[in-house]
């Protein structure tokens, strides 16, 4: 929602999404920016190329088109886009600097671009319980990992900020906020449709894979007791 806020609302615009995922923002924008925009959609996955193009066709929005590619070759001509928009896609690029490279590369002279980024305190209730359990373990090198696996993925405002002023952009806000994720107890949240899909696999690599199950049923227990005392 404070992204769709953010965005200048212009006529006769090309806009990119970049790492569509799902269809947010793209979907919502082509259908709120209406017909004198084209709003295309960049993923590298073909599972978001197919979903995104059924929605299209259910939801009967026809100034949108979503294109197989990564961040760091965005496969379109210098200066094309006024508006750039991406929802946490940047985070899960292998390349930051070439990324925002390239979206300078495509981003006319007034265009503007927005971006949500997930930060390091992102879901910190469970990295917590998380680490806890890896020190009763005595598993100093997995705790390594873990904070590798955080730093990776959720980059402190201040380094973000350099590589965007780094690529030429100018910022005008940088607004840090966030919101609660609520589940009723550990079991609720490991098994969520969106935990299994996006995370749990990356945090059970973190672990060698003959202890990464029972690990984590401590973990759900530990996480089903915080929620009971609290």
């Amino acid at each position: 929602l404070m992204l769709l806020d953010t965005v200048r609302m212009k006529t006769h615009l090309n806009v990119l999404d970049i790492g569509s995922g799902s269809g947010f923002p793209m979907l919502e924008l082509a259908e709120r920016m209406g017909k004198t925009c084209m709003v295309y959609g960049l993923d590298p996955a073909a599972e978001s190329i197919q979903m995104i193009t059924q929605k299209k066709g259910v939801r009967g929005i026809e100034f949108a088109k979503i294109v197989k590619g990564a961040a760091e070759e965005i496969p379109f001509p210098d200066a094309y886009f006024g508006l750039i928009v991406s929802n946490n896609g940047l985070n899960n690029v292998q390349d930051q600097p070439a990324a925002l490279a390239e979206c300078y590369r495509v981003a006319d002279e007034s265009a503007q671009m927005v971006l949500t980024m997930n930060l390091p305190h992102t879901m910190i209730e469970f990295y917590e319980v998380f680490e806890e359990t890896l020190q009763e373990k005595g598993m100093n090198e997995e705790i390594r990992k873990m904070h590798e696996h955080i730093d990776l993925k959720r980059k402190p405002v201040e380094f973000l900020k350099e590589l965007i002023l780094g690529a030429g952009f100018i910022i005008n806000s940088i607004q840090v906020d966030g919101f609660k994720l609520k589940y009723n107890d550990g079991s609720a949240f490991l098994n969520h449709s969106f935990i299994r899909e996006a995370f749990l696999g990356s945090w059970k690599a973190i672990l060698p894979e003959e202890t990464a199950d029972s690990l984590f049923a401590t973990i759900e227990q530990k996480l089903n007791q915080l929620a009971a005392d609290q």
